[in-house]
């Protein structure tokens, strides 16, 4: 496996029992969320997670509270990020949080904080 230098981590909340079709959706929603964040606030972390081939790697919350501590984490980092709340148009209620983008960062930055978490 390569040695990715930058990455995102996409972290989803498992208590919530979406579809696949939802965890699907609201990943993308935060993949492309954070990656606007990381492209106005660190564009040359963008711009490497670019040429690098867009790493991501998808993981396990088991509740609205370890998300918001992880979101807590990633600010605190100075890390982009994007929470991502549903809409409520199917499955969830509206605002329901979902997921959380981190990243692009640097690998090792990102790891100090879902390092620990199971892959999804």
């Amino acid at each position: 496996m390569p040695d990715f230098k930058y990455k995102m981590v996409l972290i989803i909340r498992t208590d919530l029992k979406m579809s696949k079709g939802k965890i699907a959706a609201q990943a993308g929603h935060a993949a492309v969320s954070a990656a606007e964040e990381a492209k106005k606030s660190r564009p040359k972390w963008w711009k490497k997670w670019i040429e690098e081939g867009q790493c991501k790697i998808a993981v396990k919350a088991r509740s609205e509270k370890e998300l918001l501590e992880l979101e807590r984490r990633a600010e605190e980092m100075k890390l982009p990020s994007a929470l991502i709340s549903d809409r409520g148009l199917t499955e969830l209620m509206p605002g329901t949080i979902t997921c959380l983008g981190i990243g692009p960062a640097p690998s090792s930055m990102v790891d100090k904080i879902t390092g620990e978490l199971e892959l999804f």
